[in-house]
C-alpha cells in the first residue's frame, strides 16, 4: 500500500506559523509551574510535606503516561495527520483543567484540599504532555536541516519567552493587584479563565496550519514494547536525556519559587517579580538572536556547552544578591544562559531523534520525545523533594508557619540547588557526544515497508 505523495497542500509549513505553537502551549504550564505554591502554600495553607507526596505521586504518573501519549501519537493515521488531532484535543481539555485547579474553594482544607490539588495538577500535566509530545515531534518532521530548524526553534522559543512575559511575570501583578489581592484567590481564577482562552486559540490556529508530510507515517505502525526497548537501548537516550534534566530541574526550581524568593529572600511585595522575571525574560528573549548565529558557526553541541556554563555562572551571582538592583544584574546572567539553552537544547535531542529515524527506519518521534519527557517529569520530583527540604532544614512549612529565616530558605532553593545541578549538567555536557546533522539525501524520510538497514552513525 503506497502512501501519498506530498504536493503542494503539504507544502512547508511557515516557521513562524509552527513557532506561535509554543505560546499557546506555554502561557498555561507555566502559571501553573509559577503560582502553584503561592497559590496552594502560601495562600491556601497546603503543608509543603503533602506538597512533596502530591509531586512524587504525580511526576510517577506521568512518567508512565507519557510514553503512552507519544506511542498513540506515532500509530495514528488519519486524513489530519497523526500531531493535530492530539493538539486540536488537548487544548481545550488543558484551559478547562488549569482553570479548575485554580479555582479551588476557600473553604477546602486538609484532605480535600489535598485532593484537589492531586487530581488537577496531574490532569494539567498529562493534557500538558500530550500537545508538547505532539507539538515537539512536528520539528524534526517538518524541518529537516538543522539550519530550518535552528531558526523554526528559535523563534517558537521566542514565542515561549513572551508567554513566559505573561504567564510569569505579569502574572504576579494580575492575580494580586489586579483581579485580586495578596491574600486572595479571586484574581488566580480570573487570570486562569483570560490564559485558558487565550492559549486555546493560539494552539488550534497553530495545528491548523501544520502541514505533515504523509510519507512520515509508514504503512506499519510502531509496536509499544518493542520500540521502548529500542530507545531504553540507545546510549544517547540516557546521556543527552540526563544532562538535559539537569537544566530543566534547574529552571522548575526556578520557575516554582521566583515570587516567594521576591517575597521572602529580596524582602519586596510579590508584584516586584515582574521586574526580575521581565529582565531575565528580555535577555533570554534578546540572546535568542545571538545564540543562533552562535550555533551556525560554532553548532548546537559546542553552544550548548557554553550555555550550560554561563547558565551556573548566573545562579551564582544571584545567590548573593541583597536587593532587587543585584539581584536584576545577577538575573541578566541567568538570562543569558538560559538563552542558550532554549536555543540548543532541542536541536541536540532532535539530532538523536535524526538517528533513530536512520537506524529504525520509522519516526516515531511522539513516543521518544515522550521518553525524554521522563527526564522532564524528574522536574516534579526535585520540586517536591527540595521545597519539602526547606522544612527539614529552615523550618518552613506553609505561608502560616514560615519559619525563622524564609529568606534564607528561599535563596537557597532558588540559586544554590539550581547552581549544583547546572554544574553537574555543564561538566557531563563536556562528555556527550552526538551525531552530526544529517545530509540531504539522510534528511528524507525512509520508505515505507521493513525497515531499512542501520545506518552507520558519526558521532561528534
Amino acid at each position: 500500500m503506497s502512501q501519498p505523495e506530498e504536493g503542494p497542500a503539504q507544502g512547508r509549513t511557515p516557521a513562524w506559523r509552527y513557532a506561535v505553537g509554543m505560546f499557546g502551549t506555554s502561557i498555561p504550564i507555566n502559571m501553573i509551574k509559577g503560582s502553584t505554591i503561592l497559590f496552594y502554600v502560601d495562600i491556601l495553607g497546603l503543608d509543603v510535606r503533602a506538597y512533596g507526596v502530591v509531586m512524587v505521586v504525580y511526576a510517577v504518573i506521568d512518567a508512565l503516561d507519557n510514553p503512552l501519549l507519544g506511542h498513540l501519537s506515532d500509530r495514528t493515521r488519519s486524513r489530519f495527520g497523526r500531531r493535530r488531532p492530539w493538539l486540536l484535543g488537548g487544548a481545550p481539555m488543558l484551559a478547562a483543567c488549569m482553570i479548575a485547579f485554580f479555582s479551588a474553594p476557600d473553604s477546602l482544607q486538609g484532605i480535600g484540599l489535598v485532593l484537589w490539588f492531586a487530581v488537577f495538577a496531574i490532569l494539567c500535566e498529562a493534557f500538558d504532555s500530550m500537545l508538547n509530545a505532539n507539538y515537539g515531534a512536528l520539528l524534526p518532521e517538518l524541518y529537516p536541516r538543522e539550519r530550518d530548524r535552528a531558526v523554526a526553534n528559535s523563534l517558537r522559543q521566542g514565542f515561549q519567552l513572551v508567554a513566559l512575559v505573561i504567564s510569569l511575570a505579569v502574572t504576579p501583578l494580575l492575580t494580586t493587584s489586579v483581579f485580586g489581592t495578596e491574600e486572595s484567590t479571586q484574581g488566580f481564577r480570573t487570570t486562569a479563565v483570560i490564559y485558558g482562552a487565550i492559549a486555546l486559540v493560539v494552539v488550534v490556529f497553530m495545528a491548523l496550519g501544520a502541514r505533515e508530510r504523509p510519507r512520515y507515517s509508514t504503512r506499519e505502525r510502531p509496536r509499544l514494547l518493542p520500540s521502548v526497548w529500542s530507545i531504553v537501548r540507545n546510549p544517547m537516550f540516557w546521556t543527552v536525556g540526563l544532562t538535559g534534566a539537569c537544566y530543566g530541574m534547574a529552571m522548575a526550581l526556578v520557575l516554582s519559587g521566583i515570587q516567594l524568593y521576591v517575597r521572602y529572600s529580596l524582602g519586596l511585595p510579590v508584584g516586584n517579580a515582574l521586574y526580575l522575571q521581565g529582565v531575565v525574560i528580555l535577555i533570554s528573549a534578546g540572546g535568542l538572536v545571538v545564540w543562533t548565529r552562535v550555533v551556525a558557526r560554532r553548532g548546537a553541541l559546542w553552544a550548548w556547552r557554553l550555555a550550560f556554563a554561563i547558565l551556573a555562572a548566573g545562579f551564582a551571582a544571584l545567590f548573593f544578591a541583597t536587593g532587587l538592583l543585584t539581584a536584576i544584574a545577577a538575573g541578566v546572567l541567568v538570562g543569558a544562559g538560559w538563552s542558550g539553552m532554549l536555543a540548543t537544547n532541542d536541536l541536540i535531542v532532535a539530532r538523536v531523534l535524526d538517528a533513530d529515524a536512520a537506524r529504525n527506519g520509522e519516526h516515531r518521534e511522539g513516543l521518544f520525545l515522550s521518553a525524554f519527557g521522563f527526564f522532564g517529569r524528574l522536574n516534579g520530583i526535585v520540586t517536591g523533594l527540595a521545597l519539602t527540604s526547606l522544612g527539614v532544614f529552615f523550618g518552613y512549612n506553609s505561608g502560616d508557619d514560615a519559619g525563622a529565616d524564609p529568606g534564607f530558605a528561599f535563596r537557597v532553593y532558588l540559586c544554590a540547588y539550581p547552581f549544583v545541578l547546572t554544574v553537574v549538567g555543564a561538566v557531563a555536557a563536556r562528555l556527550v557526544s552526538v551525531p552530526v546533522e544529517p545530509t540531504p539525501e539522510e534528511a528524507e524520510p525512509p520508505p515505507s515497508g521493513p525497515a531499512n538497514e542501520p545506518a552507520a552513525e558519526r558521532p561528534r
